[in-house]
C-alpha cells in the first residue's frame, strides 16, 4: 500500500474551503440549535397592562428567563381585538425570539371577525397551553340575590330590566353570557366595553348590572365588597371563593367555559427551537412559587406541549362557531 501527501499549496486550498465550509454552516447550526442566549426572548401581550393575559406573564417571566437563561422581556401591545399583537408576532422571524402570549380571542377572532389580517391556525405554531381560568360573574351590589340562581329568577320577573357588561363583541365573556341567557331563558341587555376595566366601572357604577371576567380582575373589588360573585364557569369552585358555586351547581349542568392563555410562534419556527421554547415555560410553570401566584389570581396550569394547545385552539373556534352558526348572534357592528 501506498499514501501520497498532497502539496502544500493544496493542502491550503482545502483547509480554507473547509474554513469557508464551516462558516456557512454555522448560521444553520446555531438555528437549529436554537436562539442566541443573549438575544433576550420577547412575549408579546395583546392587551394593556393589568389584564389577565399580562398578570399571568408577569408571573411566569421570572422562572421563564431562568429556565432560558436569557432575559425575558414583555411588550404590551394592545388594540383591535389583539389582531395588532398578533399581527405582529406572525411577521416577526421565526427565531424563538418573538412570542405571541394570546388569550382565547385567537381562536374566536376567525369567528366573529370576516376579514383578519393573518391565518389563525396556519401562520402559528403552539408552544404550550399555558393556563385556563374561569370566569367569575360579579354582580353590582345593588341587584337581587346572594347567588347567580336569585339574580336569573329577579331577571325572569323583570325582563329586559337587567344587563351584562362585556369586554367587546365577539369576546369570550360576550359569548358566555349569551350561552347563559339561551340555557337560562332570561334577557338580559348587552353593554361592550373596550376591556375589562371599563367593563368593572359600568357594574361599579350600577350602569350595568353584572359583568363577566376572571378572578384575578375582579378580586381586588370582590375583597372590597363592591362586587359580589354570584357564581364560576368552570366546573369546580375557586379555593378563593369557596362559598360561591359554579353555574353547574346553579342548575345547569352542561355549563362550563373557560379563558385561556397559549403561547404561539411564528409557523416557520422550528420545530427544536419550538420544543426547547416548550420545555422552557413548562420548566418555569412547574416551579412551586409561579403554581402558587397563579392559583392565587384564579389561573390553573395546564403547561401542555405545542400540538396540544394547536388542538385546543381549534377545538375552541368550533364550538363557537357552532354556537354563532345556531344562534345567529351578531359579532361585528
Amino acid at each position: 500500500m501506498s499514501s501520497r501527501l498532497a502539496a502544500p499549496g493544496r493542502q491550503k486550498a482545502l483547509g480554507a474551503g473547509v474554513v469557508a465550509l464551516a462558516c456557512l454552516l454555522l448560521p444553520l447550526t446555531t438555528a437549529a440549535a436554537g436562539p442566541d442566549n443573549a438575544t433576550p426572548l420577547k412575549l408579546v401581550v395583546t392587551f394593556p397592562p393589568g389584564g389577565s393575559t399580562d398578570i399571568a406573564a408577569r408571573i411566569i417571566q421570572p422562572k421563564l428567563a431562568e429556565a432560558a437563561g436569557r432575559p425575558v422581556v414583555i411588550e404590551n401591545r394592545p388594540g383591535a381585538a389583539s389582531q395588532v399583537a398578533t399581527q405582529y408576532v406572525a411577521r416577526s422571524a421565526p427565531d424563538g425570539n418573538t412570542l405571541l402570549v394570546a388569550f382565547d380571542t385567537h381562536a374566536i377572532n376567525p369567528v366573529a371577525k370576516s376579514r383578519l389580517p393573518y391565518d389563525t391556525f396556519k401562520d402559528f405554531t403552539g408552544v404550550t397551553f399555558a393556563v385556563r381560568f374561569p370566569l367569575v360573574i360579579g354582580a353590582s351590589p345593588t341587584v337581587p340575590g346572594k347567588d347567580l340562581r336569585s339574580f336569573l329568577d329577579a331577571a325572569r320577573r323583570e325582563p329586559s330590566k337587567y344587563s351584562y357588561a362585556s369586554t367587546g363583541l365577539g369576546s369570550m365573556n360576550h359569548l358566555v353570557a349569551e350561552d347563559l341567557k339561551r340555557q337560562a331563558r332570561v334577557e338580559l341587555m348587552h353593554v361592550p366595553y373596550a376591556g375589562g376595566g371599563p367593563a368593572v366601572q359600568a357594574v361599579l357604577g350600577n350602569v350595568s348590572s353584572i359583568t363577566l371576567l376572571s378572578y384575578a380582575a375582579l378580586k381586588g373589588q370582590i375583597s372590597a365588597n363592591k362586587i359580589k360573585p354570584l357564581a364560576v364557569t368552570g366546573a369546580r369552585r375557586l379555593p378563593d371563593l369557596p362559598d360561591v358555586p359554579t353555574v353547574i351547581e346553579s342548575g345547569f349542568p352542561d355549563f362550563e367555559a373557560y379563558s385561556w392563555i397559549g403561547i404561539f410562534a411564528p409557523a416557520a419556527t422550528p420545530p427544536a427551537v419550538v420544543r426547547k421554547l416548550t420545555e422552557d415555560f413548562q420548566t418555569a410553570l412547574s416551579d412551586p412559587e409561579t403554581k402558587r401566584k397563579l392559583t392565587a389570581a384564579g389561573f390553573e396550569v395546564m403547561a401542555t406541549d405545542g400540538p396540544t394547545v394547536d388542538r385546543y385552539a381549534r377545538e375552541q373556534y368550533e364550538r363557537w362557531h357552532s354556537f354563532v352558526k345556531k344562534t345567529g348572534l351578531k359579532l361585528e357592528d
